[in-house]
C-alpha cells in the first residue's frame, strides 16, 4: 500500500444529492435529516494492497459449477454453529455487533480457543486493548494456554503485513471501528474508513480463504455503526440481542449467506464465560408463576427451533387522562393494534386502562404467532383470573378479530409435549389433517371471540363491561 496520497472529503445527502464540505443533521435543500454521509473525492490513484491486486478471475459456464459442500470450521459452542448454519466457512467475513458489555469479545476469544486447539492457526487482533488484557479475560475464561496469536495495532498496512507473514486461518479484529487506512486522511471510525477498511478485508478473505470475524460497535439507537454498505460486503451479521443486566443474551443472525437467518442462539454469562443454553424453552419457563392471571406459555418459531415464551400482561387502572402502554420484547405497534382488536371484537373496555405487555427472559418476538398468547394474557388480567397453565397457545389474530393459521403447527406442538403441556389452542385451519402429539389435546378456534370463551370461560363474559365501540344496529 503506497503512503502520500491525497484525497478529499465531502458530505453528501442520499435524497437529493447536495454537496457540502462540513457535516449537517440536516439537509439545508430538501430538509431531510440523517441523509448526509462522507465520501471521499481522491485526487490520486487509488492505492491499493498487493493481495487483491493479485487475485486472478475467470468466467464460469453456470452448470460447470462446483458444488461440492464447502468445508466447516465448528466453534465448539453448538448454538453458534446453528446461527452460523452449521459452523464458519473458510474465506467468510462475519460481522459481529451488540451493545457495550454483552460478551461479543468474550465469545470471539472462546471460539478463537477452541478453534486453536483443534489446530486452526488463529490471530486475534485488538484496537482497544493489550494483550495483557487480553490474558487476563482468557485466564478468567480458563483458556490462557490457547496457542492464540495476539496483535495490538489499529493501522490496516500493518495488520495486512501480518497476515501476509503469519498466514492465520481464522482472524478477528475487535473492533472495525478502530482500524485505519493511511491512504485516507478521515479519522478512524468514519463512514469513509469503515467502509474502505471492511472492502478490503473482504477482498482478502476471498483470495487467501482467511475467515474474518470482526467486532462491530452500535448506536445509542441499537443500530451497527458504520456505513449500511458494510453489513452488505459482509457475509454474516449476527447481533447480541440483549445488555449485561440481562440472565440471557440472545444471539440472532441478521443476513447468512451460509445458512438461515432466523436461528438463534441462546446464551448466559457465567463467571467463565458464554455458556449455550441447550434447552432454552425450559430455561425460559423455570421460573413461571402458576396459578396467577396474566400470563400465557406461546410457542414461537425461530428459524427452525421452535421456542416456548412467557407472555405476561397487567391491566391496570388509569389515573392519568392518557392511558399508558407498555411493550417489552414485543412490537409496541403491534399490541397498540391488538389492544384496539380486543376492544372492537372481544369487548373489552380498555380505554381507561394501563396495559402493560412483557416477553419473559429478555426474549423479542417477532411473529405474528404470538398474537393470540397475548391477547389472552390481557384478557386474563382484565378479568383477573389465570389460564390454564397446561395449555399452549398460538396463532395470528387479524383485524376482523379472525384467529389465522401460522406455519408448522406440528413442530410447535411437539415442542410443547416434550416440556408436559396437554393442551393446544390453535387456529381451525391448522387443525385439518394435524396429528397430536400423545397425550396432547387440541383445541381449534377460529376467531377471538372463541379463544376468549374457551379460556376465560362464559360464565365470566356473561358480566363483562359493555363495549366502548357498540356495532350499529342494522336498518329496517
Amino acid at each position: 500500500m503506497k503512503k502520500g496520497n491525497r484525497s478529499q472529503t465531502i458530505y453528501r445527502c442520499q435524497e437529493c444529492g447536495y454537496q457540502t464540505l462540513q457535516w449537517r443533521g440536516q439537509c439545508p435543500d430538501c430538509g431531510a435529516w440523517n441523509t448526509i454521509h462522507e465520501e471521499l473525492i481522491a485526487t490520486s490513484p487509488r492505492p491499493d494492497f498487493a493481495p487483491s491486486r493479485g487475485m486472478v478471475t475467470s468466467v464460469h459456464s453456470l452448470p460447470t459449477v462446483n458444488l461440492e459442500a464447502e468445508p466447516r470450521l465448528s466453534t465448539g459452542l453448538a448454538e453458534l454453529d446453528r446461527v452460523l448454519g452449521g459452523g464458519l466457512v473458510p474465506g467468510s467475513v462475519v460481522l459481529l455487533g451488540g451493545e457495550p458489555g454483552v460478551g461479543k469479545s468474550t465469545l470471539l476469544l472462546q471460539v478463537v480457543a477452541t478453534l486453536s486447539a483443534q489446530g486452526c492457526r488463529c490471530l486475534y487482533i485488538s484496537g482497544e486493548e493489550s494483550p495483557q488484557q487480553i490474558r487476563r479475560r482468557a485466564e478468567r475464561l480458563r483458556v490462557a494456554e490457547a496457542e492464540v496469536l495476539l496483535l495490538a495495532e489499529t493501522d490496516l498496512e500493518t495488520v495486512a503485513q501480518h497476515l501476509e507473514e503469519r498466514q492465520p486461518q481464522v482472524v478477528v479484529i475487535d473492533s472495525i471501528q478502530t482500524m485505519s487506512w493511511a491512504a485516507l486522511e478521515s479519522a478512524p471510525g468514519t463512514v469513509t474508513q469503515v467502509r474502505e477498511c471492511t472492502a478490503y478485508l473482504s477482498r482478502l478473505a476471498k483470495a487467501t480463504s482467511m475467515t474474518f470475524l470482526l467486532v462491530g460497535h452500535v448506536t445509542k439507537e441499537g443500530a451497527l455503526a458504520g456505513p449500511k454498505v458494510m453489513e452488505h460486503i459482509v457475509d454474516t451479521v449476527l447481533y447480541f440481542e440483549g445488555d449485561r443486566s440481562q440472565t440471557y443474551q440472545v444471539l440472532r443472525a441478521i443476513k447468512n449467506r451460509f445458512g438461515s437467518t432466523n436461528e438463534i442462539g441462546l446464551f448466559e454469562m457465567q463467571e467463565t464465560g458464554l455458556a449455550e443454553v441447550s434447552n432454552p424453552s425450559q430455561a425460559l419457563l423455570s421460573q413461571r408463576p402458576l396459578g396467577m392471571s396474566g400470563t400465557v406459555v406461546v410457542c414461537t418459531l425461530e428459524g427452525t427451533r421452535p421456542l416456548l415464551v412467557e407472555v405476561q400482561a397487567l391491566v391496570a387502572p388509569s389515573y392519568f387522562g392518557m392511558p399508558r402502554r407498555t411493550a417489552s420484547g414485543f412490537d409496541y405497534n403491534r399490541m397498540c393494534l391488538l389492544l384496539a382488536v380486543l376492544e372492537k371484537r372481544g369487548g373489552l373496555n380498555l380505554a381507561h386502562k394501563d396495559v402493560y405487555v412483557n416477553v419473559v427472559g429478555g426474549i423479542r418476538v417477532t411473529e405474528p404467532a404470538a398474537d393470540l398468547g397475548v391477547v389472552l394474557a390481557v384478557a386474563s388480567s382484565y378479568y383477573g383470573l389465570p389460564i390454564d397453565p397446561e395449555l399452549l397457545v398460538f396463532g395470528e389474530v387479524g383485524l376482523a378479530g379472525e384467529v389465522r393459521a401460522v406455519p408448522h403447527p406440528e413442530r410447535r406442538l411437539r415442542e410443547g409435549a416434550r416440556l408436559w403441556f396437554t393442551t393446544g389452542l390453535i387456529p381451525a385451519s391448522n387443525a385439518t389433517d394435524l396429528q397430536a402429539p400423545d397425550d396432547m389435546s387440541l383445541q381449534p378456534v377460529k376467531t377471538l371471540r372463541q379463544a376468549l370463551e374457551w379460556s376465560i370461560r362464559e360464565e365470566v363474559l356473561a358480566r363483562e363491561e359493555p363495549s366502548p365501540h357498540p356495532s350499529p344496529k342494522p336498518r329496517e
